[in-house]
C-alpha cells in the first residue's frame, strides 16, 4: 500500500463557547462644555475599575476623545463637564439636548455645578474673544445631582456610576442603598449653584458644628483654606468657588440614611468592583 492510499481520520472536537449572563447595562455619556477636561481625565483615572464598569455595568455612548460619536444620543446618565457659555449657541443647544435625552443629568465637577474659575472670565481670549458669559449648567437646564470639586476624585466618580446602575437596574435592597448614597448629591443640586469657602463659616462654624478635622483644608484644590487654632481660615482672594470644602465637610449636613447604611453601601460597591 502506498503512503498516499492511507486515510487518516482526524477527530475534530467542537468546543462550545460558554454563554455567560450579561447584565443589562446602563448607558452613560459625558458632555464636555467650557472646562479644562480635568474631570474627563478623572474618569479615565479609575484604570482597572473603569474597565470593570465598562465590561459589566455601563456602556460609554458619548464622550469627548473617548467615543467617536458626533451627536448627543439617548442615555440613562449624562455627566456634564464644564460651565455653559451663553455666547456659544452650540453649547447651549447641546446642553438642552443632553437634558432632553438623558434620564439623569449630573453636574460633573465644580465648573458645571458652581461655575468655578470660569465665572472669573471676562472674555478677550485670543481664539474666542466673544466668550465672556459662563454660568453653571443649572442656570440653563434642570440638574439632578452634583459631583463637586475641581476635579472630583476618581473613587467618587466610580461610586456614583455603580450606584446609578444599582438605582436603575438593581433589586429593591440595592435601590434603597443607591438612593441613600445619592441623596446628599441630590441635596447639593437643590441647594443652588452658589459656592464659596465662606459656606463653612455660615453653615458650619457659626452653627457650632466644626470639629476641627481639617477635611476642608485638605480638600481645597488651591490651598485657600488653612487651619488656625483648630478652625479653618478661608483666603477669599484664593478661593475659586468650587464647593469642594463644603461638600466634603462631614458636618455640612447630617444624612442619617448614609451613616446608617454605610457598611451596606461600601459592601455593595466593593462587591460590584470584584
Amino acid at each position: 500500500m502506498k503512503p498516499s492510499d492511507v486515510i487518516v481520520e482526524e477527530k475534530v472536537e467542537v468546543v462550545q463557547k460558554e454563554e455567560k449572563p450579561v447584565a443589562e447595562k446602563i448607558s452613560i455619556g459625558e458632555l464636555h462644555l467650557s472646562g479644562c477636561t480635568g474631570c474627563l481625565v478623572t474618569l479615565a483615572d479609575n484604570y482597572e475599575g473603569l474597565f470593570k464598569l465598562l465590561d459589566d455595568y455601563a456602556d460609554l455612548v458619548y464622550a469627548l476623545t473617548l467615543v467617536d460619536v458626533r451627536h448627543v444620543p439617548e442615555m440613562d446618565v449624562c455627566l456634564v463637564e464644564g460651565s455653559c457659555c451663553l455666547n456659544d449657541k452650540i453649547s447651549v443647544e447641546e446642553l438642552k439636548e443632553a437634558r432632553a435625552k438623558s434620564k439623569v443629568l449630573v453636574a460633573y465637577g465644580a465648573c458645571a455645578a458652581y461655575g468655578n474659575i470660569t465665572r472669573f472670565c471676562r472674555g478677550g481670549q485670543w481664539n474666542q474673544p466673544g466668550h465672556e458669559a459662563f454660568v453653571p449648567i443649572s442656570e440653563v437646564v434642570d440638574v439632578d445631582l452634583y459631583i463637586p470639586s475641581c476635579p472630583p476624585c476618581p473613587q467618587q466618580v466610580r461610586n456614583v456610576a455603580v450606584m446609578a446602575y444599582l438605582l436603575l437596574r438593581g433589586n429593591d435592597e440595592q435601590k434603597n442603598l443607591a438612593t441613600a448614597y445619592l441623596t446628599p448629591l441630590m441635596q447639593l443640586a437643590q441647594r443652588g449653584n452658589e459656592a464659596c469657602g465662606c459656606d463653612l463659616m455660615y453653615d458650619v462654624i457659626n452653627q457650632g458644628l466644626c470639629m476641627g478635622c481639617g477635611t476642608c483644608a485638605g480638600t481645597c484644590p488651591v490651598h485657600a483654606i488653612t487651619m488656625e487654632y483648630g478652625k479653618p481660615n478661608v483666603n477669599r482672594d484664593l478661593c475659586i468657588k468650587c464647593g469642594a470644602c463644603y461638600a466634603q465637610c462631614p458636618r455640612s449636613w447630617f444624612n442619617f440614611d448614609v451613616m446608617n447604611n454605610y457598611e451596606g453601601i461600601m459592601d455593595a460597591i466593593k462587591g460590584a468592583m470584584q
